[in-house]
């Protein structure tokens, strides 16, 4: 049995406002030639299949379209609901689809009901569970931790159960957590302050390998404990993570797990260095297509800066600085009750507005505004 384990689709999502749209098209077509080329059999996907609980209707078609896709090439799919998903809209018509090849487990009350891939190979599916709606139910403390545990351990049961007939049985468990021991991005949404939704990775013990979702960084807790990540790079965080998924085999000769990365990535560049720097190094030249991220390290703020990074580097979306040369600080109130001309009010309060002064240009530009506005005013009043 050979499964593909990914997660966190994300399907809807932005990048700083730049529509993912077409680059989740363009893993969605990968996926779908890697199952076909690779001999997958099932497709897991670890919560967060939308980011937003109330998809709009492009984003459930896009999503509709993929599942058909796999199930035209006799793919079977495991999906779990996230964090981000609502996982009564994302649950609906689950039985009937089914029948097609598409198992859903949203619900509490399945994750003791595994989806049987064989009559030797079973995946137990835990949903995300918010500890606030689903401790009471479980008869357990409101925490990520004890929620999850006992949804485990009601999944463990069953397996015990199983397995006392059929010794051989493999058993894969799906969850959306976070793992201790795991690298998190700025990309995910935090469960609880203070670490306080973290989880050991001992609490999936007993299955053969344990499919996580929410972390968007493709890695392995442990050898049997991993998480797909993300397809796609949603924050800068995310820059040097190359994206992929894990290609599981499993038989009767026991587990393998194979590493592989998606073709499309979001290009991603993180700059740093004083404006003149960045503008004229030619070693940069390979991000002047990338989505990038400034930081400037000139100690006078420059002038437009935001204008002329964008000369060279069209798709710059953040702008930062660091190092910018601590003036002595004199208030603004201060400064305008002393102003002798309108000029200097102006040059204060760009000051204030800008974090720099003027340059010779701006200058003359203020003067010549000011000049203006002093010759418009004595024209009204000798009228």
């Amino acid at each position: 049995m050979r499964i593909l384990h990914t997660s966190d689709l994300h399907l809807g999502r932005s990048f700083h406002g730049r529509s993912l749209f077409e680059d989740q098209e363009a893993i969605h077509g990968e996926l779908l030639r890697v199952c076909e080329e690779r001999g997958v059999d099932v497709v897991l996907v670890a919560g967060d299949v939308y980011d937003q609980a109330s998809p709009r209707t492009e984003v459930i078609d896009q999503f509709s379209r993929l599942l058909t896709g796999l199930a035209r090439r006799g793919v079977r799919t495991v999906l779990t609901s996230g964090n981000h998903d609502s996982a009564a809209r994302l649950g609906f018509a689950a039985g009937l689809l089914e029948t097609a090849g598409v198992h859903l487990r949203t619900r509490l009350e399945d994750c003791a009901r595994p989806v049987e891939l064989s009559e030797d190979v079973l995946v137990y599916g835990i949903p995300y569970l918010d500890p606030r709606a689903s401790a009471a139910r479980l008869g357990v403390e409101p925490t990520h931790g004890e929620v999850l545990r006992a949804a485990l351990d009601a999944a463990r049961e069953d397996l015990a159960q199983r397995r006392a007939d059929r010794p051989r049985v493999r058993a894969v468990v799906m969850a959306h957590c976070f793992a201790v021991g795991a690298e998190p991005s700025d990309s995910e949404r935090i469960l609880a302050s203070g670490h306080l939704g973290a989880v050991p990775a001992s609490l999936f013990e007993g299955f053969d390998y344990a499919a996580l979702g929410h972390l968007h960084g493709r890695q392995r807790v442990a050898e049997t404990v991993r998480y797909s990540g993300s397809p796609l790079r949603f924050s800068f965080s995310e820059t040097r993570q190359t994206k992929g998924y894990w290609l599981v085999d499993l038989d009767a000769g026991g587990l393998r797990v194979e590493g592989g990365e998606w073709e499309h990535q979001l290009p991603l560049a993180q700059l740093r260095g004083s404006l003149a720097e960045l503008l004229e190094a030619p070693e940069h030249a390979w991000a002047e297509g990338a989505l990038c991220q400034v930081t400037l390290t000139d100690e006078e703020r420059p002038a437009h800066p935001m204008e002329r990074l964008r000369a060279r580097f069209p798709r710059t979306l953040e702008l930062a600085f660091s190092g910018l040369r601590a003036r002595e600080e004199v208030s603004y109130a201060r400064r305008m009750a002393a102003a002798r001309t309108p000029g200097e009010a102006c040059e204060a309060f760009y000051d204030r507005v800008r974090g720099r002064a003027l340059d010779e240009a701006e200058r003359r530009d203020t003067a010549d505004a000011v000049a203006e506005a002093v010759r418009r005013e004595a024209g009204e009043e000798a009228a």
